[in-house]
């Protein structure tokens, strides 16, 4: 399981909607929205994922 950065919903990777690398990392979304969202502000969403709980909701 990993974590969409942006909305904090936990998804399985090999059902991710959408992914994208960033500083060497892979990220998972399981929405283009969210994708999206990130690739506009990657620091606010990588920032806030490292302490930031799940919540499990989606966009």
């Amino acid at each position: 399981m990993v974590v969409d950065p942006v909305c904090h919903m936990r998804i399985r990777e090999d059902e991710a909607v959408a992914k994208t690398e960033y500083r060497g990392k892979t990220y998972y979304f399981c929405a283009v929205g969210c994708k999206e969202a990130f690739e506009r502000e990657p620091e606010r969403y990588t920032e806030e994922t490292e302490d930031h709980e799940m919540h499990g909701h989606c966009c």
